[in-house]
């Protein structure tokens, strides 16, 4: 039986992606509820990968995220994941511990003074909860644009 890597689909994903996207409006609010781990396409992102904003494909019928090599410039970039310790999901509680582990690891990577980086967490919904899902990415950007390479130290 053959095994499809995720590099397999991603061609494919990437060229649906700039054929039938509407984009993200400018200087977008980059919360928690910005891109969840319902977005399509965000959970085939890994640690240190750079991605898109999310964008409505009309081809796909959702708002998808698609992989961006770090080198031509992307929206985000995924800099780690912090594992949620199991019980009921609640919000409010998920929120505050995503806000407050994203922004350690934030400042352990870029020390306090990184004024031209913001973060924002991608956490788990009450859907991808009920499944398992008690990870939550880390993701930095740059409020004044694009990110010109890897954002990454």
């Amino acid at each position: 039986m053959a095994v499809t890597r995720r590099w397999g689909l991603l061609p494919a994903v990437a060229a649906l992606g700039t054929l039938f996207v509407v984009p993200s409006p400018a200087n977008a609010v980059k919360s928690d509820a910005f891109i969840t781990a319902e977005t399509s396409g965000i959970l085939l992102i890994e640690g240190g990968e750079c991605f898109s904003d999310p964008t409505y494909s009309a081809g796909a019928g959702e708002r998808i995220v698609v992989y961006t090599p770090c080198a031509d410039g992307a929206d985000n970039q995924s800099y780690g994941f912090t594992h949620v310790p199991d019980g009921p999901y609640d919000r409010a509680a998920l929120s505050a511990f995503a806000w407050k582990s994203c922004g350690e690891r934030f400042a352990s990577l870029w020390g306090g003074d990184q004024d031209d980086l913001a973060y924002y967490p991608i956490m788990p919904t009450p859907e991808t909860w009920a499944d398992g899902d008690r990870d939550v990415m880390c993701a930095a950007y740059r409020p004044a644009g694009r990110l010109t390479g890897s954002a990454l130290p």
